[in-house]
């Protein structure tokens, strides 16, 4: 405790993590958790070009109570295309984060996917679309000291000085980042001559790749990895030794001098910025003018549901409907139900066939828009499977649509909204097993037909312990240093983020600029455009996303209606197939389902004629019993004794029978076990869906 007092105080204003691809040897939660523990007053996450790992860091800062930067590390490119500046920018505030997310929104997508293209001309002079953007208003800006020795390099830096202050002002400072190299004295008089021609102060910078010196190995490897090369051969492009990682106070205070590590705690303080701050607006023009969403969304829920009780609407869909509008009003989530339904309905009017699925099926509401297909009534319509007050998240309606068709869907989307306002979520690719072996073994330098065999010879759910088993299977040593080094260095890459991807249809649609949120950039497919988070960060954020999926079945069905449309000389559609065809059913009872979406796998094939399903809640029960959850629970041969008559059903009272009857009193669906907790332990819908939410639960 005596010693921490002597100890100078210090900020982190510069780190990569493992989203700063193929060169940042940390994941953000890991060197969140070192600053903490090493005492840091602040750390800022500065991926290159790039806020993809700033969503997990604030997290885990969150968690642990420590000040979080967020910012990006740029490398100019001069007019020649050679390297000129590298710029570390920083948020100040909320408007100070939006100028950078849409920084880097230019210059990603200027470029090809994985690529960004920056130089000092976006700086000096407005551009379309982008001009207010001129000298990044809001943002601390740090310029790097170049490595390398000579007059020409001395005056470049001088040259790019002049040009910042010029540029930024007094939001410049120089950063000197010192690694135990032998041009460390270099480095520092080369900032302290531009700083005292110029009057700039001199900020202490780490330039951390990795949390602990440990990771160094791995950091060699990602480094190989980049370059294509052994690490072997990559020569001087490879760290010079282990400095780049989160440093004891101690260490840095025998490195800097104080003023400069004093200058980290006044740019932090300068950076007060958090990711808590962002709200996110929907787009505003989904209801007609002068009508509010809320107004909107309850006309056309009674114009459907009209339409579909043609006989008068039940009283307790009705109950249902307002017990739903009631808790969507109260989470002000109605914009989200109305982007949906303007998607569906596109799609219903250009005979795109759509079929919204999973916890939306409980909602009455989605059925009356027409999101989803199936009458809530036939199941137990508890809406707060899909929504509840207590989880506060935001809902998620997944909708197939047909796959050869689904691209029209898309860029209606693009079409009504704007690139600028939407964009896919991201998919992170990360390593797994087999990658991670063969990348570790090319690092290693090791012969490519070893690599495929021990590659090959891999499970998907082989276990970490299980990686020494293959090498031996292999005909390898497994006590060999190689070997040991590259099991180690392939575990140390399992779930290190290899690129971004997009996801499979996740769209995320604003109010106004999307890219003042979050970065967008290119896909690797035409006219696609991704933004930097996947899906769990912008739930971790408040993002609502909708989810814009293809089933290859969907087309499979549009086709035959269509044949059947054919050969009977008449429309054909969805709603004609009749509800409950025996014949349909006789073939589904001997398990011929082979091309039957759903319950065409060996393990439903096997389960179908056990449990003969007659009707079309037969079939939901088939499809959901044939689970881990019920499996490892035990509920499988009880339900199928029951069903077979070799087993009495029984109920605990009469209120469980309500809830268990129409699974013969063998709890099968999450929904089940959310009504047993309201009659059983008086729990509310939304404490039954929490109490579900917990890892332990073993339902289906």
């Amino acid at each position: 405790m005596l010693a921490s007092v002597f100890l100078p105080a210090y900020a982190e204003l510069q780190c990569f993590t493992n989203f700063s691809f193929l060169r940042g040897a940390s994941h953000a939660e890991e060197l969140v958790t070192r600053a903490k523990a090493l005492g840091y007053t602040a750390l800022a996450i500065t991926d290159e070009c790039s806020l993809a790992g700033v969503v997990r860091a604030h997290a885990e800062a969150k968690a642990a109570g420590m000040p979080l930067l967020i910012g990006a590390y740029f490398q100019l490119s001069g007019p020649d295309g050679q390297p000129d500046a590298s710029l570390t920018i920083l948020a100040r505030n909320r408007e100070g984060y939006g100028n950078l997310s849409e920084f880097i929104t230019m210059a990603r997508t200027r470029a090809d996917k994985g690529t960004y293209q920056v130089g000092r001309d976006d700086f000096a002079r407005p551009r379309r679309p982008y001009g207010h953007l001129r000298a990044l208003p809001d943002c601390t800006v740090i310029v790097g000291t170049p490595p390398g020795a000579g007059e020409a390099v001395d005056q470049a830096f001088l040259a790019q000085v002049a040009w910042a202050l010029d540029t930024f002002g007094a939001r410049l400072w120089i950063g000197l980042a010192l690694h135990g190299g032998p041009d460390d004295d270099l480095l520092r008089e080369r900032a302290e001559s531009a700083a005292a021609a110029y009057g700039v102060k001199i900020v202490a910078l780490g330039g951390v790749y990795m949390h602990v010196r440990s990771r160094k190995p791995l950091q060699d490897t990602l480094t190989a990895t980049r370059l294509r090369k052994s690490i072997a051969e990559c020569g001087y492009a490879l760290e010079p030794n282990a400095e780049r990682h989160l440093r004891a106070r101690l260490r840095l205070a025998n490195v800097y001098a104080p003023a400069m590590l004093a200058a980290t705690l006044d740019v932090a303080a300068q950076c007060a910025f958090s990711l808590d701050t962002l709200r996110y607006e929907y787009p505003d023009e989904l209801a007609p003018p002068g009508v509010t969403p809320a107004a909107y969304l309850r006309q056309e829920t009674y114009i459907g549901a009209w339409r579909r009780y043609r006989n008068g609407i039940p009283y307790v869909v009705q109950a249902q409907i307002e017990h739903e509008l009631q808790l969507i009003a109260d989470l002000k989530y109605e914009p989200y139900f109305l982007t949906v339904y303007d998607i569906v309905r596109f799609a219903r009017e250009e005979g795109i066939l759509c079929q919204g699925r999973g916890s939306a099926a409980n909602s009455a509401v989605c059925y009356c828009l027409g999101v989803t297909e199936v009458d809530p009534q036939r199941g137990n319509m508890l809406f707060e499977r899909f929504i509840s007050q207590e989880r506060n998240e935001p809902p998620d309606i997944d909708v197939d649509f047909e796959h050869q068709r689904r691209e029209e869907v898309i860029q209606y989307i693009y079409r009504k909204y704007g690139r600028h306002r939407a964009a896919l979520a991201a998919a992170v690719a990360t390593y797994r097993p087999k990658s991670a072996l063969r990348d570790a073994g090319r690092a290693l330098g090791v012969d490519a037909s070893i690599i495929d065999k021990v590659a090959k010879s891999h499970h998907w759910f082989d276990s970490k312990e299980d990686l020494l088993a293959r090498f031996v299977e292999s005909g390898l040593n497994a006590d060999t240093p190689m070997i040991q080094q590259w099991a180690r260095l392939a575990i140390q890459l399992l779930g290190f983020p290899r690129h971004l991807s997009q996801h499979s249809g996740g769209f995320v649609i604003s109010a106004g600029k999307l890219s003042r949120m979050v970065p967008i950039e290119n896909a690797a497919m035409p006219d696609r455009s991704v933004i930097q988070w996947d899906k769990d960060d912008l739930d971790a954020v408040g993002l609502l996303k909708v989810d814009v999926l293809a089933l290859g079945m969907l087309t499979a069905i549009r086709r035959t209606l269509d044949l059947v449309s054919e050969q009977r000389g008449e429309f054909f559609e969805l709603q004609d197939i009749p509800p409950e065809d025996s014949a349909t059913y006789d073939m589904i009872c001997q398990a011929d389902t082979i091309g039957v979406f759903q319950i065409e796998s060996r393990a439903q094939m096997s389960m179908l004629p056990r449990l003969q399903p007659r009707t079309f809640y037969d079939l939901v029960i088939e499809v959901a019993i044939v689970r881990p959850g019920p499996v490892q629970g035990g509920m499988v041969h009880p339900y199928l004794r029951r069903r077979q008559g070799l087993e009495k059903i029984s109920y605990p009272s009469d209120e469980v029978r309500g809830a268990l009857e129409r699974t013969l009193g063998v709890p099968i669906f999450q929904e089940q076990v959310m009504q047993i907790a309201m009659v059983a332990a008086g729990f509310s819908a939304g404490e039954a869906d929490q109490l579900l939410c917990r890892p332990a639960t073993a339902v289906a």
